[in-house]
Parts: C-alpha cells; sequence; structure tokens
C-alpha cells in the first residue's frame, strides 16, 4: 500500500474517530432527501478576520471535514456543493455541539481534496421549511 492509500485509511481514526478523537455524527441530507449519518469533524466558532480590513470581528463561521469514501460508501453519488439557488433545495447538514445543542446548516461551499480524500464544507445558518 503507498503512502497516500495508507493515508486515506488512516481517516478513519484521525477523521472519523468519536471515541478519542473529534469525530462527532454529521447528519448530510443531499437535494434529493437522501439522509445518512457519518462519522465527521466540525468547527463553529465566533471569532474571524475580515478579509477586506483584516482585523478580528465577532461573526460565525461554521465547517465540517468529511470523508470522501465514506460519503460515497453512503450511496451519495455526488459530493456535496453550494446551492445558490435560493428556490433549490441545498446539502443540509445537521451537528450536535459540544454541550449537546442541535445545529442545523446548508452547505455554502466545499472544498474536495481528492488527493488526501477529505472534504471540507463551508456552512451556514439554515432554518428548514415544513415539507
Amino acid at each position: 500500500m503507498n503512502l497516500r492509500a495508507l493515508a486515506e485509511q488512516d481517516l478513519g481514526v484521525t477523521l472519523e474517530d468519536k471515541i478519542t478523537g473529534f469525530a462527532v455524527d454529521v447528519t448530510v441530507i443531499d437535494p434529493d432527501g437522501l439522509e445518512k449519518i457519518l462519522s465527521g469533524t466540525p468547527n463553529d466558532i465566533a471569532f474571524v478576520i475580515d478579509p477586506d480590513t483584516g482585523q478580528a470581528v465577532t461573526g460565525r463561521f461554521a465547517k465540517v471535514t468529511l470523508r470522501i469514501s465514506s460519503l460515497t460508501a453512503a450511496g451519495f453519488t455526488s459530493l456535496p456543493v453550494g446551492v445558490p439557488d435560493s428556490t433549490s433545495k441545498p446539502w443540509v447538514i445537521k451537528f450536535k455541539d459540544v454541550n449537546d445543542i442541535d445545529h442545523v446548516f446548508k452547505v455554502e461551499s466545499s472544498l474536495p481534496d481528492r488527493t488526501l480524500g477529505v472534504i471540507s464544507l463551508t456552512l451556514e445558518n439554515y432554518t428548514e421549511l415544513p415539507p
């Protein structure tokens, strides 16, 4: 096994370990309604740098990193992407914070790293509409 294949295999521990790592259950819902619970590593912070001024500001920056092979194994036929059209259904991501509070987001943008086998999703708050 070469180093790239070994690194992707190691993601099972470094990215998806819920026992001794930072991973949590992350619900992923595609625009067609396929819903699966995966293990992923979320970030949800309230301190960001304003790109225009370079100053630190208070704001919300949420993202989650998932293993591409886990998305594929769960039955997703495409990778999550941001859906800018507000009339179309977005990719939805749900997870609990460290205080066990549920948060619902939609994917704003995605950054797949196909060399390592991960995808980082930048998220924004989302209020689900009733069916």
